[in-house]
């Protein structure tokens, strides 16, 4: 089914991010918790992809075994980095074959080794080229891309940012997955600029529970540009191990997502870490089933 239309009832909708194992206890892992967060009925279930063949076989194997065993919508992730135009088609049209046909574009980050972007030869220089050209070659796909309610942290001017994402609009983009971010408020700011700036595709907010004091170390490191509130910090430092740093960190999670859902949120997406228990728990502290109605 495409996220396009599921996105078109009047609905909150709830999905998570998984991304390929390096090894078959991971995958293991994996779908034991695939199967333990199904029953939660997500919207789609997105699959990260990793440029120049770093994770691409793999990402395509898990789409596939995804699709096969279960009933749940598959987006894949596809970036920018390390393939041509001729490479991309191809990759689309196998997942066409296959009927995966919902993609979040990304330009992605540079290649390993190298510290700034740049366009790979008879490739792409942007994500919005790249929705431009699935738009073109496979229309029927239905196309994300990624917002960043923060500011993205290689793109300091807001102004162009917010320029550069309707841009990714404007070439065909469907809706707009976010980044992670722990201030609600940051959200609500990026969503109204958004407005502003005529941007109307549904807009879909991205939660990751902290979980460890090694995983918050890990976000602010990969999610660059995150901002950790002192609160939060705070609440971190009191905890006297990691099993009490995971439980204020579903705690935060928990009151954003409760937060987001009364002031109308599109979309909640877990990024899982490929770990069904923080979002389980979630899940059973607000007492939520599959989506939320909205009230108009």
């Amino acid at each position: 089914m495409l996220v396009r239309d599921i996105l078109a009832n009047n609905r909150i909708s709830f999905s998570f991010e998984f991304f390929p194992p390096k090894d078959d206890e991971g995958w293991e892992r994996l779908f034991q918790s695939i199967s333990e967060l199904r029953p939660l009925k997500p919207a789609f279930v997105s699959v990260t992809y990793g440029a120049g063949g770093s994770t691409r076989d793999r990402t395509h194997q898990l789409l596939m075994r995804i699709k096969q065993e279960t009933d749940l919508t598959v987006v894949s992730h596809l970036t920018c980095v390390g393939s041509t135009k001729s490479e991309m088609h191809d990759i689309l049209a196998r997942y066409a074959e296959n009927g995966i046909e919902n993609i979040l574009a990304l330009r992605g980050d540079p290649p390993k080794g190298r510290k700034e972007w740049v366009e790979p030869p008879g490739g792409f220089a942007y994500a919005a080229d790249l929705v431009a050209f699935i738009k073109q070659h496979f229309p029927r796909m239905c196309v994300s891309v990624a917002g960043f309610p923060e500011g993205h942290p290689q793109t300091p001017n807001r102004l162009k940012e917010i320029d550069y994402l309707k841009a990714k609009v404007d070439a065909g983009a469907d809706y707009i997955v976010t980044q992670l971010f722990f201030d609600n408020r940051d959200f609500y700011d990026f969503r109204e600029r958004c407005e502003h700036a005529g941007i109307r595709v549904p807009i879909i907010a991205g939660i990751m529970p902290i979980a460890s004091r090694h995983g918050l170390a890990r976000m602010a490191e990969l999610a660059a540009g995150a901002r950790f509130p002192a609160r939060l910090l705070r609440a971190v430092d009191r905890a006297a191990n990691d099993e009490y740093v995971e439980r204020v960190g579903v705690h935060w999670a928990t009151e954003q997502v409760r937060d987001l859902i009364d002031n109308e949120a599109r979309g909640i997406h877990f990024y899982t870490l490929n770990n069904s228990r923080a979002t389980l728990k979630i899940y059973e502290a607000l007492g939520v089933e599959d989506s939320v109605q909205l009230s108009a």
